[in-house]
């Protein structure tokens, strides 16, 4: 039976006639100059980092992202030896990779700039051929997605310029529940009841033939869907796996290539993009999905030769766990399910029998020790092969290669965990604890005690706040967190509610009024690190990316009294000002998390930093990346303004060629030398 998805409008108006979706025009490729660098490049960083592993069909090379000369690039060479190569050259970071089926290409996305906007180009697998597949205009993005299985093209979904973001007819179903946008996926529609899209705008996916031979073929156009991307394609091409819909509201979509009619929808879990996979023979879509549950499981779902569903069932599950990662090795039969249990990784490997009926099923899981606490990424690697992309709190990201039945073995071109720092102050190794928020939320966090304290000596501490708001705190190495560690700062990294990795309904607890009980977790977090850490709570600080930004703009705001100081990085301080700067399809989907910027104006002014500012009382440093598109600098700038015309002391650093991910090894240095100093400054005061 078709699962509807989580949320939807009946009687939902149908388009005008005539109308027809915007699509993004179909790229062509580019040849470009050569730009392959030396076999012995030359390494600027000791301990770099390697992560994104994608391999070759016999799994003896891999293709990597890799940092070692200062900004993430495009590497390639044995999985075994040390004669790897880079093979572009360009300062721009990379950011995906993907190896052809049939070896002949490598696909990959960078970030021009460092911005947000970004292209997807192919390279031989020796350097030559280099040429840019999608996003060569600068108004545009592009997106890599998964290639045919023959080899013969590449997935890319572009998002075409935009006018102003169009929301459609939005709304909340309740303030205290799942918040809904109102109208249908493919279409929003206007006050006359025509359709309404971003001037100009759409997603649109195409197969694209890296040889330029061979016209693109369009699979699917979505208007006003803010994600769109082709996780895969069944063996003889019939059908196309999308992933699509606004954050808290991913399905998805099984469509017909021939005549791009949907065959099936569900609901699956945010995180990672690639949601699925089919059987070799098209008869079974195998999905991570938390549609209807708590924690995201593995579905087997049985397909007719239409592509239309005949039944569905959970194959393989655990109690208070999501099914973060799913990869499928080449055979297409073996699966490799990464668990998140408490924020660290749990690998399983199952083989995928016939079932009874027209359902598949699984068979028992054999577990792969990790020697570090994360698995970020899963590769298949020829037969009975694995690449693991690995971090942990003692480690830099880095590459682990496994064969079956053989433990897993570090690639020589990773870093050592003895070079993740320098000699003499190893990384800390957080400790997780457990609070309860004052409505009664159970709520956790990492906490680092920087060495050589006493255990029961009180300590300066920087109350750290991830992202997303749905990322999660992992115990990974963090090299800020190192350095404030070095200055004598204890780090507490709590998950407060809307955090990932919790289940569904503490991932929901924030929306619409529900993120005020937000920025009181953030006092009780650091109300408990007093008690448990033990924090000086005459000397604690407030800090955080993104959407740990804007926590940190508005923890000051709430509660003036509590920090001695913050160190807000990209975050939004209004969130009226953010809908109208940041990018249309970013709009899109925050609007499910944080509310209308038309019909709940008053919700995001009251939930905004700047609407309180006269209650600061302590000093910041707002940190921003001059290209930020997703995050506008003009938000950090506006909260220094008014804060020095209240004079309150407030200093603004801004990072060139950055955008919201700060990826450029001298800029992430000044960053964590700035945001330390500024901390050691104000908490370590002469």
């Amino acid at each position: 039976m078709t699962a509807e998805p989580r949320t939807r409008t009946p009687h939902a108006p149908a388009p005008a006639p005539g109308w027809e979706p915007a699509r993004a025009a179909a790229p062509a490729p580019v040849p470009l100059p050569e730009a392959e660098g030396p076999r012995d490049a030359v390494t600027r960083l000791h301990a770099h980092g390697c992560w994104y592993p994608s391999a070759d069909p016999d799994g003896t090379r891999a293709a990597f992202i890799c940092d070692r000369g200062g900004v993430p690039q495009l590497w390639a060479g044995p999985v075994d030896g040390e004669g790897v190569r880079l093979l572009d050259t360009s300062p721009d970071p990379v950011k995906e990779v993907s190896w052809s089926p049939d070896g002949r290409w490598i696909a990959y996305t960078t970030a021009p700039g460092g911005g947000e906007h970004t292209r997807v180009l192919c390279v031989r697998p020796d350097g030559t051929g280099r040429r840019l597949l999608a996003g060569a205009d600068p108004d545009t993005s592009a997106y890599l997605g998964c290639w045919a299985h023959d080899g013969s093209a590449v997935a890319v979904t572009l998002a075409a310029p935009a006018g102003p973001p169009a929301l459609g007819d939005g709304g909340w179903t309740a303030r205290d529940g799942r918040a809904t946008l109102l109208g249908t996926t493919a279409y929003a529609v206007g006050p006359d009841g025509s359709p309404a899209t971003r001037a100009g705008g759409g997603l649109s996916a195409y197969l694209i033939d890296p040889e330029g031979v061979a016209a693109p073929v369009l699979l699917a156009t979505e208007p006003d869907a803010p994600t769109l991307r082709v996780c895969d394609l069944s063996h003889d091409g019939r059908l196309a796996l999308l992933r699509r819909g606004p954050r808290g509201r991913r399905e998805a979509v099984v469509r017909r290539v021939l005549d791009t009619a949907i065959t099936f929808t569900l609901p699956v879990a945010d995180g990672d993009q690639w949601i699925g996979r089919f059987s070799p023979d098209g008869r079974t879509l195998w999905l991570r999905s938390d549609a209807d549950r708590e924690y995201a499981a593995l579905f087997a779902v049985a397909l007719g030769a239409d592509g239309t569903p005949r039944g569905r069932t959970v194959v393989a599950e655990r109690e208070d766990s999501d099914l973060e990662l799913l990869a499928m090795a080449h055979d297409g039969r073996t699966a490799v399910l990464a668990w998140n249990v408490r924020g660290a990784s749990e690998l399983d490997v199952v083989e995928t029998l016939p079932g009874p009926g027209e359902l598949d099923t699984v068979g028992p899981a054999r577990p792969v020790p990790l020697p570090h606490e994360v698995v970020t990424r899963v590769a298949a690697a020829g037969a009975g092969r694995l690449l693991l992309a690995l971090s942990g709190s003692q480690r830099r990201p880095g590459v682990w290669w496994a064969h079956e039945g053989v433990a897993l073995l570090r690639t020589p071109w990773s870093s050592r965990d003895e070079d993740a720092v320098p000699p003499g102050r190893p990384p800390v190794r957080p400790v997780l604890t457990r609070l309860t928020a004052r409505d009664g939320l159970p709520l956790s966090g990492w906490y680092y005690r920087a060495p050589g304290r006493a255990p029961s000596e009180p300590a300066p501490c920087v109350i750290h706040l991830h992202g997303g708001p749905e990322d999660q705190e992992r115990p990974v190495f963090d090299p800020l967190y190192h350095e404030l560690l070095g200055r004598g700062l204890d780090v507490f990294a709590p998950d407060v509610r809307g955090s990932g990795g919790h289940g569904r309904t503490f991932v929901d607890a924030d929306l619409g009024t529900g993120r005020f009980a937000a920025l009181d977790d953030v006092a009780d977090c650091a109300a408990h690190a007093v008690t448990a850490g033990p924090a000086d709570p005459t000397r604690l600080a407030v800090m955080g990316h993104s959407y740990g930004g804007y926590l940190t703009f508005a923890s000051l705001v709430w509660h003036p009294d509590l920090f001695r100081t913050g160190v807000a990085v990209c975050g939004m301080s209004d969130l009226l000002t953010f809908f109208a700067g940041t990018e249309p399809w970013i709009a899109e989907s925050a609007a499910h998390k944080y509310g209308h910027p038309e019909r709940d104006r008053d919700l995001l002014r009251s939930l905004s930093p700047m609407s309180r500012i006269d209650a600061l009382r302590a000093p910041l440093l707002a940190v921003h990346g001059e290209h930020d598109t997703n995050v506008p600098p003009g938000e950090s700038e506006q909260f220094v303004r008014a804060a020095r015309e209240r004079g309150v002391p407030a200093e603004l650093l801004v990072l060139r060629d950055e955008g919201h991910w700060f990826l450029r090894a001298d800029n992430r240095r000044l960053f964590r030398r700035t945001a330390a100093d500024w901390m050691e400054r104000q908490l370590h005061p002469s």
